[in-house]
């Protein structure tokens, strides 16, 4: 159900949000997760090469549409926290349209040029065809994640973060049982992961939609469906396309380390492959808690409640600081039998835990940042969020072209180069938080 975050504590009400957005995108990363460990464990380390590799790409394709639904978001929760319900209407049928249009050109695009695309990032041509197969199956299934989280990024707006949550578990454990028999039974390779992936992707769609249709009177739009605001596309593209920019670039300076760990060799990609899952485990949550930040400061905003503005970004950043410390302290304990929930290959084990070992002591500046990020979501400042990713992701790869080919630290250049973006990032946002803070 929806619910209006103007009212009530402002810390029981960030965490009943947060938990359920941290566990749905915990499960949406159990997508690839799954397939990570079942091609792993079951196929090989080229298969899980294979779907490592093609991953970061796919990764900033989803990421972007995610963007726009988090920025369309924005404005949801904004038009809902100033009860314009027949603007908001207006909006989610304008998003809905462009968004579906979108999605299917860009996966009309990914189906043509897939083999150049991993040529670019230097993907090794042994597993060349295996991951390009796996990339074109799975961009079929692209319709289906915007429409989920364009539905999923409205109720949390709403403030609805349970209902997602519960499809997506559906639709995980589908993924897993369909892992398993197209994988493991069928021995389909990465070409049955990705088919099962696609196929509970449809799943949560469905269930995201039939719910909406049957509980959430003011979304259930009927004729209205159709309805597109040329006026409100314009707002929906200030605020969804710079959000997706900033998710993009993230995810480009991913692709851009994928590339120089690429000239690593095979054992190198299959670790770095492992320690992506297991740094998304570890990331996502802190950029979750930034989300529900913006999903109540956006509410509040819209509501002209500037004093529960501030209390929210205080509170979050308590939050966000204490899973920072708490995850740190996990990955140092527990990197062993973790990297080998993905491969018993020693070689590949050891590089993965050099990295886990250096990475776990600097997760408290991300936390710092996705909080800050957070912020300037709920208030609207989406270029900030956008500059700032731009001067994390440029510092980060220069770094470690640096580290990797002058310095030649191999694997352990990573998180030396990771925490000089972050840094990067926090000195550029601090100026312009001071500045807020005093105006607000």
């Amino acid at each position: 159900m929806t619910n209006d975050m103007t009212q009530g504590k402002i810390l029981p009400l960030l965490i009943k949000f947060t938990i359920p957005l941290v566990l749905g995108n915990l499960l949406q990363l159990t997508y690839n997760a799954v397939d990570s460990i079942i091609v792993g464990q079951y196929v090989g380390k080229e298969a899980l090469a294979a779907v490592g590799t093609s991953n970061p790409l796919l990764t900033l394709i989803i990421l972007f549409v995610q963007g726009i639904c988090l920025g369309a978001g924005i404005l949801v929760g904004t038009l809902y926290g100033a009860k314009d319900y027949k603007t908001l209407k207006r909006e989610v049928s304008t998003a809905m349209i462009s968004g579906v249009v979108f999605s299917l050109a860009l996966t009309a695009i990914a189906l043509t040029a897939a083999p150049l695309l991993l040529r670019i990032l230097q993907v090794d041509s042994a597993i060349r065809a295996e991951a390009a197969a796996y990339l074109r199956i799975i961009m079929c299934g692209l319709v289906f994640q915007f429409i989920y989280n364009f539905f999923a990024s409205t109720l949390r707006a709403m403030g609805d973060s349970r209902s997602p949550l519960y499809f997506l578990g559906i639709s995980v454990v589908i993924n897993i049982i369909g892992d398993l028999i197209f994988v493991v039974c069928f021995s389909l390779g990465t070409i049955g992961c990705a088919v099962s992936t696609v196929l509970s992707e449809v799943l949560s769609c469905l269930l995201c939609w039939a719910y909406i249709r049957r509980r959430i009177p003011i979304l259930n739009l009927g004729k209205e469906w159709i309805v597109f605001d040329r006026v409100l596309l314009k707002q929906i593209i200030q605020y969804g396309f710079v959000s997706a920019l900033q998710q993009s670039t993230v995810q480009l300076g991913k692709l851009g380390i994928q590339g120089i760990v690429n000239t690593m060799g095979v054992t190198a990609t299959a670790a770095f492959t492992a320690i992506n899952r297991v740094d998304d485990y570890a990331y996502i949550p802190e950029q979750n808690i930034g989300h529900a930040m913006t999903s109540v400061m956006a509410q509040n905003r819209g509501a002209g409640e500037t004093k529960r503005v501030r209390a929210a970004f205080r509170v979050g950043m308590y939050i966000e600081l204490i899973y920072g410390a708490v995850l740190g302290i996990f990955l140092l304990l527990f990197s062993n039998p973790v990297m080998h929930l993905f491969t018993h290959d020693e070689a590949t084990v050891v590089m993965g835990e050099q990295y886990l070992h250096l990475i776990a002591w600097m997760y408290i500046v991300p936390a710092v940042t996705n909080g800050i990020q957070g912020y300037f979501r709920g208030m609207g400042d989406l270029k900030i969020t956008l500059w700032s990713s731009l001067f994390n992701m440029g510092a980060r790869v220069t770094a470690c072209v640096l580290l990797v080919f002058v310095c030649r630290m191999g694997i352990t250049a990573l998180p030396w180069a990771y925490l000089i973006g972050w840094a990067a990032m926090m000195l550029y946002e601090l100026p312009y938080l001071a500045r807020g803070s005093a105006s607000r």
